[in-house]
């Protein structure tokens, strides 16, 4: 508990945290702004002005909100994840706790706790934002409010939060890892983002294969490509989300289990 309190306290105020949570925070009041700077213009389109202003409907809105975020979530948490376990190694801070006679593989896992921690308060951080955002568009472009306190929509935030949270939480497992591997933020940075573009374009000809990678399987564990907003009749989640959802732990346990255990065999000099 004291490792992990202590690597609580280091994350909060870091760059990483903030420029994490306030980029996507950020990106998703812009996305509401120009939502309603260009209503007028996107009216004159059939078909077009529903989907548009979706983004700012409620309580559909709620959906597209965490949707979003979900879908830029994972690329920074593996990289947030990546940035953390890279400045342990560069920094010296885990030499450090090892002098001091704490225990590698502990250390390595307080660490981590820490993260998936803040990464839920960011992520939650994050929805607020989009809400509040999404709420005062919706007040300019004259929609209702009616629908925020839908019952159906607000009994299921609960489970697609804690949905989101395991993924995006697998996929800072993922960046950790690697950057543990390495020893390099850079190195864990580079391999996260190289895996996240290339099941991108290898899902278009090994569908099959790509499926149960770190970043599909996390995608499918909230419904598929759309996210929790309403999923076209055509496609679909290419596996059951609660499978997905197994799998989604595996990975981020697996990411965990070979992290810690070369933390405890790996020379640590400089």
């Amino acid at each position: 508990m004291r490792l992990f309190v202590s690597a609580l306290r280091k994350l909060a105020p870091r760059m990483a945290t903030l420029l994490t949570f306030g980029l996507l925070a950020g990106m998703l009041v812009l996305i509401d702004v120009a939502v309603v700077a260009t209503r007028g213009a996107v009216e004159g389109g059939p078909g077009r002005t529903g989907n548009v202003l979706a983004l700012i409907t409620f309580p559909g809105a709620y959906n597209q909100i965490l949707s979003f975020i979900l879908g830029l979530g994972g690329l920074f948490a593996v990289i947030y994840g990546a940035a953390i376990a890279g400045s342990e190694w560069t920094w010296g801070t885990l030499k450090t706790a090892v002098a001091r006679g704490e225990s590698r593989s502990r250390y390595l896992l307080a660490t981590f706790a820490a993260i998936a921690v803040v990464l839920a308060v960011g992520f939650l951080f994050t929805a607020l934002v989009g809400v509040i955002a999404a709420a005062l568009g919706a007040s300019v472009a004259g929609i209702g409010l009616s629908g925020m306190g839908d019952r159906a929509a607000l009994e299921a935030l609960p489970e697609h939060f804690l949905r989101g949270w395991v993924a995006i939480t697998e996929t800072a497992a993922l960046g950790f890892a690697v950057a543990t591997l390495a020893r390099s933020q850079l190195a864990g940075i580079g391999v996260g983002i190289a895996v996240y573009f290339g099941e991108t374009f290898a899902g278009l000809f090994l569908p099959d294969v790509v499926k149960y990678m770190p970043f599909h399987l996390a995608t499918a564990a909230v419904g598929g490509s759309t996210g929790f907003a309403p999923v076209p009749s055509s496609s679909g989640p290419v596996m059951s989300t609660d499978t997905a959802l197994v799998l989604v732990a595996v990975w981020l346990l697996a990411s965990l289990v070979v992290a810690s255990g070369f933390g405890e065999r790996a020379e640590i000099t400089g």
